[in-house]
């Protein structure tokens, strides 16, 4: 093991014992790019990401140059890169994946997604999708009263959906009817008993309709993250009973003939396909008994979950799918087919709300490391007349380092010399509490405790035999990369509910990554750490990274994002939006900023917590005045302090390195 390998607490990796030189292959199947980054994200030959946005043969990115170049444009880090060929390649993956279901299955209907503006509400982003999506008549789903206007303003496609779900009001329902005479198709999903009503009076007094969908609340059951968020006791949605009435409310009130869809929604990123199966099955019955009772039908929305694999492990985990987007295509298709065919009923159009699935891959955030830090493992120095804890220490270590030398090692001495390791460093904080020990004595037995730690590294069998204690080792020892951004506003998923996202270096991966460590972030908060990482199917507390170089940026880059994260962030510490681009391939194959969109300034936050930047600096400008009159503060330095906060303010919440 090589003596830097050996600091940083990490056992040797296979190159390392054959002896064959780091590959950009090691660094892929470390990560495991070759898994979640397919078809977008590989290694090229300088060790730099490549980005593929069209797919294979669509051109190719060097992110490492393109991150480069906007920092060139004054695009300062951290920056959220998006992709919008990756958009579109996405709308076309899941329509070319139902068109093939949709004919091997010889399905009668036709299939019609809609995007779910509350995935991610940033004009550009919803406007691409409208934009690119409109060969396919691609619609929007409205989940709120401001994301029904954006939706009215966008979608001109008088073929295209909006599903309007979630809470309404009288003017919501109002809205829709409106719109539907103003060529466009609202759908009004029944959420709740008590919007049939609504729905009622609003088309007698317009004396007009819009189109009605039921939101059926299944009993079947969903797996997962969000397992718990479906089933009879949803949030959302009309219970068997419920559904009866309504169709009887809708008969009674000439309305019946509106009612052309309905909509299921079984969880966000379904990682078995099973449930869907049963899910699917369930609603195709219900769809049979409304066109049975009366109602025209005609849709089927199967709502959202369509997952995404983020650690590319093909499992039924939280972080990934145990089906390919086909075989997500291929159950919908058959399993109502089925049901329809069964029954003599005309097969619906069916409806996807796949959000995650489109969203997630085509933007990437990319941050720089500022810093660097770890406990001291080194050995400190000898000194006459050292204190009887600190000696204890030191013999520990040689025994340690001894018994690495040997060819077979006991685990239940390893484990012995760990618990004397902790009991000497104890014996030292007492003594120091009493005041028998110096600070520097102190300072000696923490530094020779954590050479016992990465002594005992050295010698940990690579097995199951030894303790959970000493296997956390590794994870005492790693380092801490301070990173410049935010949690809270850049990746707040990862906080909230402990989403797992690929984090890697975008540059230096034809380079063995030497060190284990974590990411903290800019925020004064102990939450605001990275610190799970994707690891085939599971998850490990610290991630491989490369020591910094001195004048050099480290780069880290997170992926698969562009679903939620942007909209959910918060302003924690007052840290806004980062720097955002949007890049587009040109027929050449090279690229072109189609959108830059400035980060936040401080002045800018400040004004969102309902602080005046013109009175904070009127108040410092008399506080500066004050301090000359009583000779404290020169006039040159009370400019240069001005001058600093006014520049502050037009600058970016990140740090300006």
């Amino acid at each position: 093991m090589s003596d830097q390998s050996a600091k940083s607490g990490k056992l040797p990796v296979e190159s390392e014992l054959n002896h064959q030189p780091w590959s950009v292959n090691d660094s892929s199947q470390l990560y495991g790019l070759g898994l979640w980054g397919e078809p977008y994200f590989s290694i090229n030959s300088l060790g730099h990401i490549s980005v593929h946005p069209k797919g294979a043969d669509g051109g190719t990115l060097d992110l490492m140059n393109l991150v480069e170049e906007m920092e060139f444009r004054n695009l300062g880090l951290p920056l959220l890169i998006r992709f919008d060929d990756i958009l579109e390649d996405r709308l076309e993956r899941l329509h070319l994946a139902f068109d093939k279901a949709i004919s091997q299955y010889k399905y009668s209907g036709n299939f019609q997604a809609v995007f779910p503006v509350k995935c991610n509400q940033q004009r550009h982003v919803v406007e691409e999708l409208v934009s690119c999506g409109r060969r396919w008549h691609f619609g929007l789903e409205a989940g709120s009263k401001a994301e029904l206007l954006i939706a009215l303003s966008l979608i001109e496609d008088p073929e295209a959906l909006l599903i309007c779900n979630g809470y309404k009001d009288q003017r919501y329902i109002e809205t829709a009817i409106l719109a539907r005479q103003l060529g466009r198709q609202p759908v009004v999903v029944i959420e709740q008993p008590d919007e049939v009503e609504r729905i009622i009076v609003a088309s007698r007094e317009l004396g007009a309709a819009p189109l009605i969908g039921i939101r059926a609340k299944l009993a079947s059951r969903s797996s997962g993250r969000w397992g718990r968020s479906v089933g009879e006791t949803a949030k959302f949605g009309l219970s068997i009973p419920d559904i009866f009435s309504t169709v009887e409310a809708l008969r009674k009130s000439d309305l019946l003939n509106e009612l052309q869809v309905l909509h299921f929604h079984i969880g966000s990123q379904i990682n078995d396909i099973a449930v869907l199966k049963d899910a699917l099955q369930e609603a195709g019955q219900i769809y049979v008994e409304l066109s049975r009772l009366g109602a025209p039908m005609g849709y089927l929305d199967v709502g959202g979950g369509l997952g995404i694999d983020y650690d590319g492990s093909r499992t039924a985990t939280s972080a990934s799918t145990n089906y390919s987007l086909q075989n997500y295509a291929n159950d919908v298709v058959a399993t109502v087919g089925e049901c329809c065919n069964s029954h003599s009923i005309k097969a619906p159009i069916l409806i996807s709300e796949s959000g995650r699935a489109i969203a997630s891959h085509f933007s990437v955030l990319v941050f720089n490391v500022l810093g660097v830090g770890a406990v001291s493992t080194e050995t400190p120095e000898i000194s006459n007349d050292e204190p009887l804890v600190v000696t204890n220490l030191r013999e520990t270590l040689e025994r340690i380092e001894l018994s690495s030398k040997s060819a077979v090692i006991d685990s239940s001495f390893l484990q012995e010399a760990w618990n004397d390791s902790l009991k000497f460093k104890d014996d030292a904080l007492t003594a120091f509490r009493l005041g028998y020990l110096g600070l520097v004595e102190r300072a000696k037995a923490e530094q020779l405790t954590w050479a016992c730690a990465r002594a005992l590294i050295q010698c940990l069998p690579d097995d199951k035999s030894i303790s959970e204690e000493l296997k956390e080792l590794r994870s005492v020892l790693a380092s801490t990369y301070y990173a410049n951004f935010s949690i809270f506003r850049s990746a707040p998923d990862t906080w909230a509910i402990e989403q797992l996202f690929p984090v890697m270096p975008i540059h230096r991966l034809n380079e063995e990554p030497t060190q284990l460590g974590r990411f903290a972030d800019l925020t004064c908060d102990s939450d605001g750490k990275l610190e799970r990482f994707i690891n085939h199917g599971e998850v490990k507390p610290l991630l491989e990274l490369h020591p910094l170089n001195d004048g050099e940026e480290y780069i880290i880059g997170m992926f698969l994002g562009g679903a939620y994260q942007e909209v959910m962030g918060n302003l924690h510490n007052l840290f806004g939006s980062t720097n955002s681009v949007h890049i587009r391939m040109t027929n050449t194959k090279n690229y072109q900023v189609d959108h830059v969109v400035r980060a936040n300034n401080n002045s800018e936050v400040l004004e969102a917590m309902e602080h005046d930047p013109e009175q904070l600096l009127e108040r410092l400008r008399i506080a500066s005045e004050t301090a000359i009159q009583r000779g404290s503060l020169k006039i040159k330095g009370a400019r240069l302090l001005m001058d600093h906060i006014e520049a502050s303010l037009r600058q970016s919440t990140y740090l300006n390195c």
